[in-house]
């Protein structure tokens, strides 16, 4: 779903906020869970893409998030 650059993929989705911290709704229906260095408050509810790798089952370490 994204292009491969060192490792990392391209992920589109909802960008979604809960007690735990941040999710991304992705487009073919999967979820992640997402580990951030940067807190996305502007692109909370909307769509974006985020670039990083799969760590573990459904955590994304994410390198960056723009909006889509």
């Amino acid at each position: 779903m994204g292009t491969e650059d060192r490792h990392d993929r391209e992920y589109a989705g909802l960008l979604q906020r809960d007690a735990a911290g941040f999710l991304l709704r992705c487009d073919d229906g999967s979820r992640y869970r997402l580990e951030l260095l940067r807190t996305p408050i502007d692109e909370v509810e909307k769509r974006v893409v985020v670039t990083g790798r799969i760590a573990s089952g459904a955590v994304l370490e994410a390198d960056g998030v723009r909006l889509a």
